[in-house]
């Protein structure tokens, strides 16, 4: 990725996604650009939505355990409040926030900020998930990332419902999904 140089001594903003299916390594990917921005001294502010509580109420938590402290909000107005002196701002689970965030992303990345946001592009059923889409749409650098299909072994972006629930979010892990390719995803 070139990023052009900034001669004119005001920081440019930026809107990253970083998308794929559960198990592709999303939030890894995120904290890993987190840790990147504390190595360079850059003060950054991360959230996450409320009702993500599967591994800690406070933090970030890949599944392979990896964690960085985050903020939990309720809306995504909240993220502007609380951001502070934040150079750059993570966010999580983007698909499980409200309408405003692709516009609260936009202004954050106006006032020179570095938004980094990661999310599920699509939900369990194949559909493009909450405000992923308006995201993908704003985002000046997206990274999709696939797991390993369960099925195959082949490189998956479904992430499959092994449970019966018709609700659209239902919070889970391994014991709940899993990822697929596109021919086993629709296999039966």
């Amino acid at each position: 990725m070139f990023i052009e140089p900034n001669t004119s001594g005001l920081r440019r903003g930026s809107i990253e996604v970083i998308c794929g299916s559960m198990f592709s390594g999303k939030t890894e990917e995120l904290i890993r650009r987190l840790k990147r921005v504390k190595i360079a001294n850059q003060r950054a502010a991360i959230f996450k939505p409320a009702l993500d509580t599967r591994y800690d109420k406070q933090q970030i938590v890949s599944h392979d355990t990896n964690a960085v402290d985050s903020k939990p909000v309720e809306h995504s107005r909240q993220i502007l409040e609380q951001a502070g002196e934040a150079a750059v701002i993570g966010i999580d689970e983007a698909q499980f926030f409200d309408s405003d965030l692709p516009e609260v992303c936009d202004e954050l990345a106006k006032k020179g900020i570095r938004v980094i946001v990661a999310g599920l592009d699509m939900d369990y059923l194949g559909k493009p998930f909450g405000q992923m889409p308006n995201l993908l749409a704003k985002a000046d650098f997206v990274t999709k990332l696939h797991a390993i299909c369960m099925q195959c072994g082949h490189l998956a972006n479904y992430s499959f419902r092994k449970i019966a629930n018709d609700e659209q979010v239902v919070l889970g892990a391994k014991d709940s999904y899993e990822p697929r390719c596109r021919s086993c995803y629709d296999k039966p």
